[in-house]
Parts: C-alpha cells; sequence; structure tokens
C-alpha cells in the first residue's frame, strides 16, 4: 500500500502538469476542419483522390465507370468483378493470394448499378505494391476459359439463386427496372441463368475490360495515402492502361424516368415497393437535398433499439414483424426515393396503403417543423456518416471523379442539407404524387393491393 503522502506528491504533479499544459478538447459536434476533404488530381491521365487518414493502414480502390448500367450484354459486370485478382501478365493467382496474405492485406472486388470497385486494404508502408497490383489487374489480368468454367460461372450461378430467394431484391429490382427501363434498371444480379450460357464468355469479358479500365472510365482513390504518394505511384504504374476506348457502350445517354406497375408470384413472402423520381448524386446536375430529407423524415427503420423512432411512418406499419424503410438512393444524374415494405401479405398491403396517405400527409403541409427538424439532422447525419466511412466514401469519390468530374465532399453535402427549408420538403412530396410511380409487388398477389388501390398514378 503506498503511502498516504506519496498518493499526495503525486497528485499534485499531476495537477501541475495539466496546468501547465492544457488539455486540447474538442466539441463533439464540431468536424476535424478538413480532415475528410478528399485531395484530387491527375497522372498520366489517370484521375485519383486521396485523404489521409492518420494511422497504420490504407484503403486504396479502383472505381470504375462499368456497373450494370454500362455492360452491353447481361452479365458482364458480374463477370468482370470475378475475374478481378485472378491473375494477370506477371502475377499468378497463387503469387497474388500469398503476397497479399504475407502483406496482410485484403483484396476484394463488387459492382454497383453504375460502378465496378476494386478494393484493397493494406498496411500503410505497403502502397507502392498495391497501386502496381491494381495496374496490372487494369492493363494485364488474363481472362482464361479454366478461370471462366471453374470459379467466375460458380460464383454468378450463386449470386443468380441468391438473388430469386429473396422477395426483397427482386422488389427493388423490379422497381428500378419500372423506373429507368435499361440503364439504372439492369438488375444487379443475373435473375436468369441465360446470361452466363448464352451471352458470358472470356472474350466478350475481356472486350468490356477494355472499356472499364481506360483511363477516362476510372479513377482511384485511398483513404490513408498522402496525395504526393499516391499520384507518384499511379503515374509509374498505371502507364500499360489505354488511354482511350473506341466502340460504343450503352448507358451514356441521360437517365429517363418512366415509371409503372410489376407483380411477381413468390412463395418465399412478400414485399412491396413504392418508388419515385429522387436526387441524383451530390456530384451530379440534379441534385435535390430535399429528397434526403423528406427520405429521413418517411424513414420507417428506427435508429434508436427498443423505440419505432420518430419517422412517420415507423407507426404506419401494421404489426412490429412488418419492417419499413425509405432509401434515397442517388446515381450520377438521376435518382430513387423509395419505400420498401416486407412481413405478411395481408400487412404488406395495410402498410402500403398508410405509407401512401402519410406522403399525402406531407403534401398537404400536416407536419410539424419540429418533425423536419429532426428529419435534418437524421438526413446531415446519414450523409457526414457514408462520406466519413472508408468504403462508402472511396466509391463516391471515385464516382464523382469519373461520372461527374469532382470529388465528393461531405461538409458540402451538409450545408447543402441544412438549406433545406420546410416549404422545399412539402414540395418534395407534392411531387411524387405528381409523377408517375414505379409499384412493385411480389409474393402473394391476391392480397397485396394495386398502385390504383393506393392511389398512385403508374
Amino acid at each position: 500500500m503506498f503511502p498516504r503522502s506519496t498518493v499526495c506528491r503525486g497528485a499534485q504533479r499531476a495537477v501541475r502538469r495539466q496546468a501547465a499544459h492544457p488539455v486540447q478538447r474538442r466539441g463533439l459536434a464540431a468536424p476535424a476542419s478538413g480532415s475528410f476533404q478528399y485531395q484530387a488530381g491527375e497522372a498520366k491521365g489517370v484521375r485519383f483522390a486521396s485523404r489521409d487518414f492518420t494511422g497504420p493502414t490504407t484503403t486504396l480502390a479502383l472505381v470504375s465507370k462499368a456497373g450494370t448500367r454500362f455492360q452491353p450484354l447481361p452479365g458482364l459486370t458480374e463477370g468482370l468483378a470475378n475475374f478481378a485478382f485472378r491473375s494477370t501478365d506477371r502475377r499468378s493467382t497463387l503469387r497474388i493470394v500469398r503476397e497479399s496474405e504475407l502483406l496482410g492485406a485484403e483484396l476484394k472486388a463488387y459492382h454497383t448499378r453504375e460502378n465496378l470497385v476494386l478494393e484493397a486494404k493494406f498496411l500503410r508502408d505497403d502502397l507502392p505494391y498495391f497501386v502496381e497490383l491494381l495496374g496490372e489487374v487494369a492493363s494485364s489480368t488474363k481472362y482464361t476459359p479454366w478461370a471462366y468454367n471453374e470459379e467466375v460461372v460458380p460464383l454468378i450461378h450463386m449470386a443468380h439463386k441468391k438473388f430469386l430467394a429473396s422477395p426483397l431484391d427482386m422488389a427493388i429490382n423490379s422497381a428500378h427496372s419500372l423506373a429507368f427501363h435499361r440503364g439504372l434498371g439492369t438488375p444487379t444480379a443475373s435473375s436468369s441463368i441465360t446470361p452466363y450460357t448464352k451471352y458470358l464468355s472470356p472474350e466478350t469479358i475481356a472486350g468490356y475490360a477494355q472499356y472499364a479500365f481506360a483511363k477516362p472510365n476510372f479513377a482511384v482513390v485511398a483513404n490513408g495515402a498522402e496525395n504526393a504518394d499516391l499520384s507518384k505511384w499511379v503515374d509509374q504504374f498505371f502507364n500499360d492502361t489505354p488511354a482511350s476506348f473506341e466502340g460504343y457502350i450503352p448507358g451514356g445517354e441521360a437517365s429517363k424516368y418512366f415509371g409503372g406497375e410489376e407483380r411477381i408470384a413468390h412463395d418465399g413472402g412478400n414485399a412491396m415497393v413504392l418508388a419515385f423520381p429522387g436526387s441524383s448524386a451530390f456530384t451530379g446536375k440534379h441534385y435535390k437535398p430535399e429528397l434526403a430529407v423528406l427520405g429521413s423524415l418517411l424513414g420507417g427503420q428506427s435508429s434508436i433499439k427498443w423505440s419505432p423512432g420518430f419517422s412517420l411512418l415507423a407507426s404506419a406499419a401494421a404489426t412490429p414483424s412488418t419492417h419499413v424503410k425509405t432509401t434515397s438512393a442517388s446515381y450520377s444524374d438521376a435518382g430513387l426515393i423509395y419505400t420498401t415494405i416486407t412481413g405478411s401479405a395481408a400487412n404488406v398491403g395495410k402498410t402500403a396503403m398508410a405509407a401512401v396517405a402519410t406522403i399525402k400527409k406531407v403534401a398537404a403541409g400536416e407536419i410539424t417543423k419540429e418533425q423536419i427538424q429532426k428529419a435534418k439532422a437524421a438526413a446531415k447525419f446519414a450523409e457526414l456518416e457514408r462520406g466519413q466511412d472508408i468504403l462508402h466514401g472511396l466509391e463516391l469519390t471515385g464516382s464523382g471523379l469519373v461520372h461527374g468530374s469532382k470529388a465528393y465532399q461531405m461538409d458540402e453535402v451538409a450545408k447543402a442539407i441544412d438549406g433545406v427549408t420546410d416549404a422545399k420538403v412539402k414540395e418534395a412530396a407534392k411531387s411524387l404524387l405528381d409523377n408517375k410511380a414505379s409499384v412493385s409487388a411480389v409474393g402473394d398477389l391476391f392480397l397485396l393491393p394495386y398502385a390504383e388501390d393506393m392511389g398512385l398514378k403508374v
């Protein structure tokens, strides 16, 4: 046991040190100035951006404008994503796996409606190795029949089975198809085995790669790397990627909204999607922050455990087992704000009716200022969290560079949401009802209502 005098002297010294060097404190609501800003640049025709987080690890991504929106044949994006990190002219599959494991790295590839993303996570000092690897993958991946038959096709087949087993995934893809037809309406997963038996081959995937990895169509983005270092290595390791692509690729035309209704029988569950024209991404030309606020106002899914939350649709659910969620999906030149409802067929139908009634209530101005303020706070938090998140930040920034030639900056998005007025939210709700809806019902069609029953235009 320490003597009392020793303890007192130690406490006195601690107090004197604290007085001499006061602790720097920052309020939780105050963002660290500039810490989440991306620095953008270009090297040898390749656009890049980085933000230098303090820490021992780095996340690096190649974001290509090669999502399902742009594929000229069904399944090409899936095939290209599943060929990533297989083998290159310099590295075999075994070598890539062994070297990555020795460096403690993680490699993966995935795609969205607009983008193909090749991603690597590693220790900060290994940046040159992984920039070189991404450069090789982009310029010299081997699209071999063996890898196609033994590895790529089984993965696509698994995605196809998973897609068909999910009524919600089918409904969301159906709503996008109704809203945009081709382009953004192309399903993100194969809904049939036809694409990879009729259209896909190592040759067609390799041909699509020439477009995906042409310099104007991708960007390199890093979290946890100095901009000067990233510039240096991109300049060195992306010499062999093509400077341009000659040929026609669909999806480049401006997105056009159509609307409509589709009903799909399914015995695995029930899902409905009520979708309307939305906002483009912040880096696009048709950004409307009021739609993000409206999405938070409608809501449905609580952010607080054991509580339904404040959102209007949280109380509209017929039962606790009926799940409701509103999403404001933004793309480069268009968007879709949609509400998903899952549960028993009868309860999904009741909740869908209540959801439309709620939108009419907002359009009529029958909501309080406090509700809108809460929605603005929730929308702002969601955007800041998404931008701060490493993976979302990489894709948002890369997508902004390849589609809109500017990086996603989260503080500017937050300012835009702060500027949304009550009147704009009301107008946004009214615009949903004035436009055609895109309504998809999957499940027990005997009980799920039609769009007309809910008072929606299609």
